[in-house]
């Protein structure tokens, strides 16, 4: 499932191109940022409506905001158009990123196109290994659902290894540990690498369980090919009791990250959702990204109290080497019709000039909403209008989808309890929220 930033869809990716002879064009990955924004929680009026902008940037030593609106007040927070002006850089270049379940990066015989025919092909019948699943995850693809990954635990312990005809060898392991309140965990652990060691893939699979009711459900994957791309991703899914509220809760997220070996590029994207069984729901994002000289962010989230009062926001932001830097935020709080909306677009030149466009809107739930708004070119609105307002109360994916996609996570069978022994349910301290810091490995911001 992909989820989206409180109806905005940022859509940042790598795509590879192809000459007629058929080969990957290797050092022409064209970088574009475009950031397409839809939204869904919108105004609608007869006269005014909040329109839909799009940043476009190319990279240059300088940047221009070209406006497309006066400062009348009416659809003016919300329509800007970015651009780099390629007249002022002698050595500019137009990039542009476009969503694209494309490979990742580029390589001279595009090593992720067929790996199992290419490095591992199947196995005698005498010695049946386990079939390569060394791709890479795909950006903007959010948490998939447990059947997307096919897990499938031995249920005896085995430590087993084998050569493909090809020269490469593969391996796999499966077993069970036990711990103290009845905690299980069943794993399968597999891989393999080609005949000379410059490809490899890794991939484990476990669920846990214990008396407290706690079921865990998980994957984690990784590999590398011989032009030095590699990748990482993990995934998993729990149910547990909410230590506060005492609720069932299940929980799911994702990480995934991706090297290129040929460029200074690299992408990491980390999900996370949380469900209760009242209907509270709460969803974040947070992505990074970088190719050569330019490098981008972004992080939203997603709240429902699932009594109507909804929490959406989104900053994303970007910026090159060259130190132009530009950017775009906003916020949305909403409950029984009343509420507001907020957020700035900005950019800063490399010589430090700053340019930006705040805005607002307060709506009173009576027809009226009242706009406000500044630049810092001078511009100003405040204004009153006669406006409808529109908003999303119940999230799009809640408790009832995730439990009807959590049928494996739900069959997790717990260890017997003998009689007369009771599970420890000190919960202890609530877990910290996830750290939303760059992975360490990844190109730094320059």
């Amino acid at each position: 499932m992909a989820a989206s930033p409180g109806g905005f869809t940022a859509q940042l990716n790598f795509k590879l191109g192809r000459r007629p002879g058929g080969y990957a064009m290797r050092n022409q990955l064209g970088l574009d940022l475009e950031v397409r924004k839809r939204r869904r929680l919108r105004v609608e009026a007869s006269t005014d409506r909040i329109g839909t902008s799009r940043i476009s940037c190319c990279c240059s030593d300088s940047v221009v905001p070209i406006r497309r609106s006066s400062g009348s007040g009416k659809s003016i927070e919300k329509s800007e158009d970015w651009r780099f002006d390629p007249k002022k850089s002698s050595h500019s270049h137009r990039v542009r990123l476009h969503a694209s379940p494309a490979l990742p990066f580029a390589s001279p015989q595009s090593p992720f196109v067929s790996k199992k025919e290419k490095i591992y092909p199947r196995c005698t019948p005498r010695n049946s290994g386990p079939q390569s699943r060394d791709t890479p995850p795909r950006r903007d693809t959010g948490i998939a659902n447990e059947k997307d990954w096919g897990i499938s635990l031995l249920n005896e312990n085995v430590i087993e290894s084998g050569t493909n005809e090809d020269g490469s060898t593969w391996y796999r392991e499966s077993g069970e540990d036990l711990g103290e309140n009845g905690y299980r965990c069943r794993w399968t652990r597999m891989g393999g690498q080609s005949h000379d060691g410059s490809s490899e893939w890794k991939e484990t699979w476990w669920e846990k369980s214990d008396w407290t009711g706690y079921k865990e459900l998980g994957v984690e994957k990784s590999g590398r090919n011989a032009e030095g791309d590699s990748w990482w991703e993990t995934w998993q899914e729990n149910l547990h009791q909410d230590e506060w509220s005492n609720l069932a809760m299940i929980e799911r997220s994702a990480q995934k990250q991706a090297k290129s070996g040929i460029e200074n590029a690299g992408w990491y994207e980390k999900w996370w959702e949380k469900y209760d069984a009242k209907g509270w729901t709460e969803k974040k994002a947070y992505k990074y990204g970088r190719l050569n000289e330019q490098s981008w962010w972004e992080k939203w989230g997603e709240q429902y109290d699932g009594r109507g009062s909804v929490l959406k926001w989104t900053d994303k932001w970007a910026e090159t080497v060259l130190g132009t830097k530009w950017g775009d935020k906003w916020e949305d709080k909403f409950f029984a019709g009343i509420g507001s909306r907020q957020g700035e677009t900005w950019h800063v030149t490399p010589g430090g000039e700053r340019w930006s466009r705040t805005w607002g809107e307060e709506h009173f739930g009576n027809g009226k909403v009242h706009k406000y708004g500044k630049s810092t070119t001078g511009e100003s609105w405040d204004i009153v209008v006669d406006e409808e307002t529109y908003y999303e109360a119940e999230p799009h994916y809640g408790w009832a989808d995730v439990v009807g996609d959590s049928s494996q996570l739900l069959s997790i069978e717990p260890r017997e309890r003998p009689p007369g022994v009771y599970p420890n349910l000190d919960f202890g301290s609530s877990p910290p929220p996830p750290s939303d810091d760059s992975p360490e490995d990844l190109p730094p911001s320059q």
